[in-house]
């Protein structure tokens, strides 16, 4: 779904980041700051009490997530999937002793996913591909994976910068509802940003 070139601009992204902040720094991951992350994290666990769930993070990164749908839902049975091994390493360090919860080292645009009751992805499908039906392909593939629903971000006002790129939220939603019968924009929490929710 994605090609190697994709993904080797990601890497190297991400690689640089961490050599300029640390692996301890959400910069690495690409947020601007660390507020700005934990506001897309309140967007997507707003969609439904996620309380005794099955959650998939597609594009984990650190597993920050992780913790904050703690704060609001226990107990969860985690399972978050990063290409990235460095952030494997460090989501591992952090919250991989806890119970019921797993890192998988692999490309959720390539591999098959494991069900979940709840998919959520956060930031993870906002780089730039050369397959121009990539956000649709990828927006069916882990809405498939999904028992209850699927929640996701994305960016429509960025400068440009080569590797990210933005979407206009009524192009998404439009297909969005292709797929589903219930489908909610969030859009009032960044100005760069927007959340969709796809229901079961």
């Amino acid at each position: 779904m994605n090609s190697l070139t994709d993904s080797a601009a990601i890497f190297t992204y991400h690689r640089t980041m961490t050599g300029m902040h640390g692996a301890q720094s959400s910069l690495a991951l690409g947020w601007r700051d660390k507020e700005s992350q934990t506001v897309r994290f309140e967007a997507l666990a707003g969609m439904a009490d996620m309380s005794s769930c099955s959650i998939l993070d597609a594009g984990s990164g650190y597993g920050d997530l992780l913790p904050y749908l703690l704060s609001r839902y226990s107990p969860l049975n985690y399972t978050g999937i990063e290409q990235i091994p460095e952030f494997l390493e460090e989501a591992n360090k952090r919250y991989g002793n806890l119970q019921e919860v797993v890192f998988l080292l692999d490309n959720f645009a390539v591999m098959n996913l494991p069900q979940a009751d709840y998919v959520l992805a956060s930031g993870s499908l906002n780089y730039r591909s050369t397959d121009p039906d990539f956000i649709y392909r990828i927006i069916a593939k882990l809405y498939a994976a999904c028992l209850r629903g699927f929640a996701f971000n994305l960016l429509k006002n960025i400068a440009p910068n080569g590797l990210l790129v933005t979407y206009d939220c009524e192009d998404i939603m439009n297909y969005c509802r292709s797929l589903c019968h219930e489908v909610k924009l969030i859009s009032n929490y960044a100005g760069e940003d927007f959340t969709i929710y796809m229901f079961r």
